[in-house]
């Protein structure tokens, strides 16, 4: 596979531009753990603001925490700490020292939120708008915890221990517990706040794709040409992309043809195909989601 990427023909490079210094070590620690912290009061905010006040219990602990609560009116904090920390226990014995001690932070501290915030007022008593808005900030939360490196714990040790142990695949681990608290919500509380704790899992997980991968969508461009140079130099120098040259053959001629690959951004797409059409009218042009990019030109993860 040969790389081609003549863009510094076009600009020259200045002779005192550098490449922005990488955060230490102790810089993107201290990040990491400002990221967990920020995730927990968001998912704890979430949680007693929309979810508890209207009984939807979308899995993991804090459902379960929301099914005891309903029943025997323990406050759902302390339900999370007696579940948290024998699972994160279980997990360290298990798992093995490596688990961490960000998932230790996460058992402890997103439980402490849950009971700081247990005073204020919801803004909404509607079940559906609880269930969306309720999803989307625990996702937020998850996803910012997930960016910092980190855990909650509760049933996702759980899930993990059941893979260690049983050889059960994570995400169907992670299904099946969350599946089983929703299924208890159905019965102890009703149907109905089943059916919206599907809605929240739902929100959640689409909002944790948002928060890691970004909301701008790029495009990766598979193009095979009988001129791969004319189109190459198009990329190159009208549209100001990087592309490499994969080598593929023919199915049915058995020739070689070389495969050029770029990336471009959402508002790039028009202008790449007129160019490849200006340049290759019988091109074939293959334009696929990249959910995320990283490097030159895209976004630059520093921490």
């Amino acid at each position: 596979m040969s790389t081609i990427d003549e863009r510094k023909h076009i600009v020259p490079a200045l002779p005192n531009k550098r490449r922005a210094p990488r955060f230490s070590q102790n810089t993107r620690t201290v990040f990491s753990y400002v990221a967990m912290l920020a995730g927990a009061f968001f998912i704890a905010a979430s949680f007693n603001l929309f979810l508890l006040p209207n009984r939807i219990a979308s899995g993991g602990v804090s459902g379960i925490s929301i099914i005891l609560n309903t029943l025997t009116h323990i406050p759902a904090a302390y339900t999370q700490w007696a579940l948290n920390i024998p699972l994160f226990i279980a997990g360290v014995l298990v798992l093995g020292k490596q688990f961490g001690v960000k998932t230790a932070v996460g058992s402890i501290v997103l439980p402490l939120f849950v009971l700081l915030t247990s005073h204020w007022t919801p803004p909404t008593s509607d079940p559906l708008l609880s269930a969306i808005y309720g999803g989307l900030g625990v996702g937020i939360g998850l996803g910012l915890v997930f960016r910092g490196r980190g855990s909650t714990g509760g049933l996702d040790v759980a899930a993990q221990i059941l893979h260690r142990v049983l050889g059960i695949r994570l995400g169907l681990a992670v299904a099946m517990l969350d599946g089983l608290v929703i299924l208890s919500a159905g019965l102890f509380i009703s149907l109905e706040n089943a059916l919206y704790a599907l809605i929240a899992l739902f929100t959640t997980s689409k909002t944790i794709d948002v928060i890691q991968t970004g909301l701008q969508t790029s495009k990766a461009a598979y193009i095979i040409s009988r001129d791969p140079e004319r189109v190459s130099a198009a990329i190159l120098h009208e549209l100001d992309r990087g592309l490499t040259r994969l080598q593929g053959t023919g199915g049915f001629t058995g020739d070689d043809r070389p495969v050029l690959l770029t990336v471009v951004g959402q508002n790039e797409v028009l202008k790449l195909k007129l160019l490849v059409r200006d340049a290759d009218p019988d091109a074939f042009v293959i334009i696929t989601n990249a959910a995320e990019v990283l490097g030159e030109g895209f976004r630059d993860e520093r921490i």
